[in-house]
């Protein structure tokens, strides 16, 4: 059998992350209050006095996008505004300090490996490394496969590891229903979620059936992280190799510090698809956690039983009263027709069953955001794997955005509307994002500019505000990088548009589901948009330039090279996922894997 690419990185550890010190802490409320400041009073003065009066139209609608740009912004600095880790504790030494039925008998803990199509060579390790978790005391664990693709090698596996299998004739519900037909099989009274990728780390347990003893605790999430990222070459010696010079010679140096600067990335050929999620883990969802309103993302999560199956039944019996109102069918009828769905069956089941599970101030569940790493996953490792991960996430936040928007559900503190809120604000930013990314073009064609004037007035307004908020994010981002989420944010825009817009026709996300192995050759048909927008760009770059050399009416060296400036950087954002898909796996020499011992406790 061939050797699986990822075995090179058995024997990679992960990250500890701190928490917030109290002088990024300061600093990073003093230059955020300072960045918002700015810009309430850069939005003020290009409302009030630079308008441009002779493209009035161009100009309020680039204005628009700025102050949508800037509210966007004042979420985030809300969503990301402190830190609040749950104290951590002890696993429950019986069934009560885990505030279960009974006093006597150990806690039983289930851990769910879902598979749809993935090979052995993926599910193998995930399912090695679950029955290698270290266990508690008084606590017993039963690992199970549930098989989506009802496929005999999959039954063989689960058959020669000594674990349970379930499959299913049907994929109802596909992620989630599998979910479910797990949870009817079984009796645990937690359930640990794996995809099939996930491989638990063996602290898994210990670090996290403690925070249960809070009896309103519904689930635990983990965060994730992608343990196959290349770890690719500095800049300068990648210059230095394709110019034949040294890498620390003065031009591998200066031009590696541009590159850098330009990509967001510190070395070449790391995280070719920008997956590393350390800076929405770390940043977002760790902080979201002070007001209780880190969701669930699925994998490398445990949830109480009770909690998931309290949330269903009212659910269930809600749907069932309102549809008595208007149908005379029989009770069995109705029954059948409205499914139990311990995961809302929807294509971010995550999502949405964190934020039904939010809102019920009854039951009052809560959720807890462990911050360090407990399991490692496999990264999106081709543009079909990238694009087809971004059009779900963005498909699935579209559809609850528009079809079931938490912002209206009366159950939700204001608070965790706000994070909510600022989730589905940055995919809405599609729809004002463009009209900055083509702004520079059109003035570079047409002389016509969004403001009336660049001039000094304007920059010592325009920069304080884009200055500040750099220093404010790279303060408080714990030497995070920020570059590849700018790059992502442009270059996902064809995939945004597009969920946005099958969302808006009645289409139903998909709910395929991501390869977990490379695959070569059909990337470039996923960055055509961006190769037709480069060559636009180019071409109105020229123009400009050609214009402005030959003295057209409107055109001046201050547009020429203020837009220019910008046109440069969005070209290097749009290129940046262009060089992802000709990116191919580079030969990889496996080293011997060794069991993964203590990484933190």
């Amino acid at each position: 059998m061939k050797t699986p690419y990822f075995e090179v990185f058995e024997n990679r550890r992960p990250s500890f992350y701190p928490p917030l010190s109290e002088r990024q802490r300061t600093l990073w409320h003093f230059w955020t209050g300072a960045s918002l400041a700015a810009g309430a009073l850069y939005l003020c003065w290009r409302w009030a006095h630079s308008l441009n009066p002779e493209a009035l139209g161009f100009s309020v609608l680039v204005a628009l996008a700025e102050t949508l740009f800037f509210f966007g912004t004042a979420l985030v600095a809300f969503d990301i505004w402190d830190e609040g880790d749950t104290p951590k504790q002890a696993p429950p030494k019986n069934r009560s300090q885990a505030q279960l039925d009974g006093t006597s008998g150990p806690v039983s803990v289930d851990v769910f490996v879902t598979t749809f199509d993935e090979p052995v060579s993926v599910v193998g390790p995930s399912i090695r490394d679950a029955k290698a978790l270290r266990v508690p005391d008084h606590t017993r664990v039963r690992i199970w496969l549930l098989d989506d693709g009802n496929r005999v090698d999959m039954a063989q596996l689960a058959a020669s590891q000594g674990i349970g299998y379930f499959a299913r004739a049907t994929n109802e519900g596909f992620k989630a229903g599998n979910l479910r037909n797990g949870l009817m099989h079984t009796s645990g009274d937690f359930v640990v979620i794996c995809d099939a990728d996930t491989r638990l780390l063996p602290t898994f347990l210990q670090n996290t059936l403690g925070y249960f003893r809070d009896p309103k605790v519904a689930w635990v999430q983990t965060p994730h992280w992608f343990y196959d990222l290349p770890e690719g070459q500095s800049w300068p010696r990648w210059v230095a190799q394709k110019f034949g010079a040294k890498p620390h010679h003065l031009v591998p140096q200066l031009f590696g510090r541009v590159c850098a600067t330009f990509t967001g990335l510190q070395r070449v050929g790391t995280d070719p698809f920008l997956a590393d999620p350390s800076v929405f883990f770390d940043v977002i969802q760790r902080r979201r956690n002070r007001n209780g309103a880190s969701f669930c993302c699925g994998a490398g999560s445990i949830h109480r039983r009770e909690a998931v199956f309290d949330g269903a039944l009212k659910r269930k019996a809600a749907a069932l009263v309102r549809s008595s109102k208007f149908t005379s069918r029989p009770p069995a009828s109705l029954l059948r027709a409205h499914v139990l769905e311990p995961y809302r069956f929807h294509v971010s089941e995550d999502l949405y069953t964190s934020i039904l599970l939010h809102e019920d101030r009854v039951a009052g569940w809560t959720s807890v955001y462990h911050p360090q790493i407990e399991a490692r996953m496999l990264s999106p490792m081709s543009m079909d794997a990238w694009a087809g991960q971004r059009l779900k996430y963005a498909g699935g936040t579209f559809d609850i955005a528009l079809r079931d928007n938490p912002l209206w559900r009366r159950g939700l503190s204001w608070r965790q509307k706000l994070h909510y809120g600022a989730t589905f604000w940055s995919y809405l930013s599609v729809l004002w994002a463009p009209i900055l990314l083509l702004a520079p073009m059109v003035s570079l064609v047409t002389g016509i500019t969004p403001v009336e004037a660049y001039s000094v007035e304007f920059f010592c307004y325009f920069l304080p505000a884009v200055i500040l908020g750099e220093v404010a994010m790279q303060t408080t981002c714990k030497g995070h990088a920020m570059g590849p989420g700018r790059v992502l944010s442009v270059a996902a825009l064809p995939v945004h548009l597009h969920a946005l817009a099958c969302v808006l026709r009645g289409q139903r996300p998909r709910f395929a589901p991501t390869p977990k192995l490379p695959i070569a050759g059909t990337g470039m048909r996923h960055v055509m948009p961006h190769f037709v927008v480069l060559i636009v760009m180019g071409v109105a770059g020229g123009i400009g330039v050609w214009r402005t050399l030959e003295g057209h009416v409107g055109f001046s060296a201050a547009l020429l090279w203020v837009n220019l400036f910008w046109l440069t950087c969005n070209m290097m954002l749009v290129a940046r996922l262009m060089a992802a898909a000709a990116w191919r796996l580079p030969r990889l020499s496996c080293t011997k894997s060794i069991p993964l011992e203590d990484v933190h406790v």
